[in-house]
């Protein structure tokens, strides 16, 4: 696959005069997804049955995935003279800012309502498991602030990863996974063959250590230990620690497993999202022993429209590896390169079942390479049943 046939076939040949973002005010659907916790208590108040508790998976699970079904994918590609406009236009960041305020006013009120003990086990789960997927949601607000330049939004990108105490995923991404992203050294590149379950603890420990590794660089050439203040990692990670004891100083010590529970629930559907989107798939190294650049098909790609408009086009990532500084209004759905058969709300309770995510996605990766598996990113377990070189 050529690279300039990829990007041609992203292209609209909408006149630039005549096109406008149909899909403008429906971007505030993401503002929407904080206020579900929230939501499942006004549920509450009308009846006794504590499962109105679990609107948030039910929704996220059932319906997104439902939606995803019956309204299909999004035609629509901005016009690349209408880029730069779209990329100037502020209404988009605030939209993406509105959600930070919402998270937090989400989160204690939540925790008001766990420490409370007037929940039993059923809601008190539900609820955690409702906060913990607003907190997970939140790293797609730090991740489309990260790649931004302006010292307000990479603060913000900080702050919305309070909650979950991942601040190093600021780092990490930025500077680590978009550089070795769809090869063996990334370890938030899941393999052929690799299970959610083995992929989990290796991108958690795997991106802990490159992204300590990058600032503790970052510091020496800077003059300064990899312990100082300036470590964009302790920054974010102190944030955490500062929030962490807001909340006991308000809630008291039993706020903690809450707390703790939620942010390693979002950590785990964080982590899922990165295992879906480069399954298997791998840059070619080239003569000079350098991997090629990074194309849109090193990335699986969803153009499912429900779910993009709840996360803000993530699932346009073939075109985000691409070119990471494109804002989300200006993402691009490619035809030609590896397609998830559903978004990723749907794709989530797949990854979770390895035997199913095998039977649909391993094909796919087939396919791609041609029925020729050495030019994937396999398991080394794998590799070594398959005879190729590990």
């Amino acid at each position: 696959m050529q690279a300039s046939n990829t990007l041609n076939n992203g292209m609209n040949n909408t006149p630039a005069e005549s096109w406008v973002d149909g899909k403008r005010h429906l971007w505030l659907l993401g503002m929407t997804i904080p206020l579900f916790p929230m939501l499942s208590g006004w549920f509450a108040t009308f009846t006794s049955s504590e499962l109105v508790w679990w609107f948030s998976p039910v929704f996220v699970y059932g319906a997104i995935p439902l939606m995803d079904w019956i309204f299909g994918g999004d035609p629509h590609n901005p016009p690349e003279s209408i880029v730069s406009q779209l990329e100037k236009d502020n209404y988009y960041r605030l939209v993406v800012y509105a959600f930070i305020p919402l998270q937090f006013i989400s989160l204690f009120w939540a925790m008001s309502v766990l420490t409370s003990g007037t929940l039993g086990w059923v809601g008190s789960i539900g609820l955690t498991l409702s906060i913990g997927m607003v907190s997970a949601v939140a790293f797609n607000t730090a991740h489309e602030l990260g790649h931004k330049h302006e010292k307000l939004d990479q603060w913000l990108s900080k702050i919305s990863l309070m909650p979950t105490a991942y601040g190093h995923f600021f780092v990490e991404h930025n500077r680590g996974h978009h550089i070795r992203v769809a090869t063996p050294e990334d370890p938030a590149s899941s393999r052929y063959g690799e299970s959610y379950w083995e992929f989990l603890p290796r991108t958690m420990l795997g991106s802990l250590k490159s992204a300590w590794k990058i600032e503790a660089t970052r510091m020496k050439g800077l003059g300064h230990s990899a312990i100082h203040w300036k470590n964009d990692n302790i920054q974010a990670w102190a944030m955490s620690v500062v929030l962490f004891a807001v909340m006991v100083a308000v809630f008291g010590w039993k706020v903690l497993p809450f707390m703790a529970a939620q942010a390693f629930f979002s950590i785990t559907l964080f982590e899922i999202i990165n295992y879906l989107e480069h399954y298997g798939l791998k840059r070619q190294k080239l003569e000079d022993g350098r991997y090629e650049p990074c194309q849109p098909e090193h990335s699986w790609n969803s153009n499912h429209i429900v779910t993009n408009l709840f996360l803000y086009q993530l699932q346009r990532h073939s075109d985000h590896h691409a070119n990471p500084s494109r804002s989300f209004q200006a993402l691009r759905h490619f035809e030609d390169v590896p397609q998830l058969p559903s978004g990723y709300a749907g794709m989530i309770p797949l990854a979770y079942i390895t035997p199913l995510w095998r039977r649909v996605m391993d094909p796919k990766v087939k396919a791609h390479y041609g029925g020729d598996l050495s030019k994937a990113n396999v398991q080394p377990r794998v590799a070594r049943k398959l005879g190729l070189a590990a």
